[in-house]
């Protein structure tokens, strides 16, 4: 019965293995690492819209504070910006 068993154990780690070779082997070749450098070009411009997105937004966010902090002090507005200001304004408070 152990014989048995430890055959059964071999068997498996021996299919593990050679699957895992054969991934390794086909990873190795032009097409595979060409795929793996297309998936991280992609990952990477991902990442960078990402970035570039959560700038903008923290640029606008920060944009509207001052605008309001010279509204608060001043209390003069643009007029190119006033309703853009004022819409905003309305909805964070809503």
């Amino acid at each position: 019965m152990k014989r048995l068993f430890w055959l059964g154990v071999g068997v498996v780690a021996g299919v593990a293995l050679s699957r895992k070779a054969t991934e390794t082997a086909r990873q190795a070749t032009p097409a595979g690492l060409a795929s793996n450098l297309g998936d991280a070009v992609r990952e990477l411009a991902g990442a960078v819209g990402s970035f570039g997105a959560e700038v903008r937004a923290g640029m606008n966010e920060r944009e509207q504070e001052l605008h309001d902090m010279v509204e608060d002090r001043t209390g003069l507005t643009s007029r190119a910006t006033a309703g853009r200001h004022a819409a905003a304004r309305r909805a964070r408070r809503a």
